[in-house]
């Protein structure tokens, strides 16, 4: 039992999204919750297989968005393959912008610890002082 409670999805996340749905005055029944887990849980390993068949057949390890979009069409599920697609489209396109601000702000705080450092060094260090080279004594 353990093992097959390991493989599904937290049955805590399904009756929260389940819920996110229905009125607030809606209860859930557990054998639902537990429904739906099992549901989900084996709509996903399908998916999932699929797109890994994929990736072996063309020697690659990792599974990404796009091959879970090709799975989801190849199923026959076009309806959420498309709304993925759209969904993954949005979703790199937030990275690359949250990527491109996090750029700049370590750019700027780059630039700002050089000058904050740079003004430093002027304050910090005493003058410079040319000190004269001791002459030889002569022979005593």
């Amino acid at each position: 039992m353990v093992d097959e409670q390991e493989r599904l999805l937290p049955i805590a996340n399904v009756g929260r999204i389940m819920k996110q749905i229905l009125p607030p005055s809606a209860k859930v029944s557990k054998e639902a919750k537990q429904t739906m887990q099992e549901c989900a849980t084996e709509f996903i390993s399908f998916v999932t297989g699929e797109a890994s068949d994929k990736c072996r057949k063309e020697n690659r390890k990792t599974v990404n968005g796009d091959d879970i979009c090709w799975a989801l069409g190849a199923l026959g599920f076009d309806n959420y393959a498309d709304a993925f697609v759209r969904f993954l489209h949005r979703y790199r396109e937030a990275e690359r912008d949250k990527a491109a601000q996090n750029k700049a702000s370590c750019s700027r705080s780059s630039q700002d610890k050089d000058e904050e450092d740079s003004s430093q060094d002027k304050t910090d260090q005493p003058p410079h002082r040319q000190t004269e080279a001791p002459t030889p004594s002569a022979g005593v």
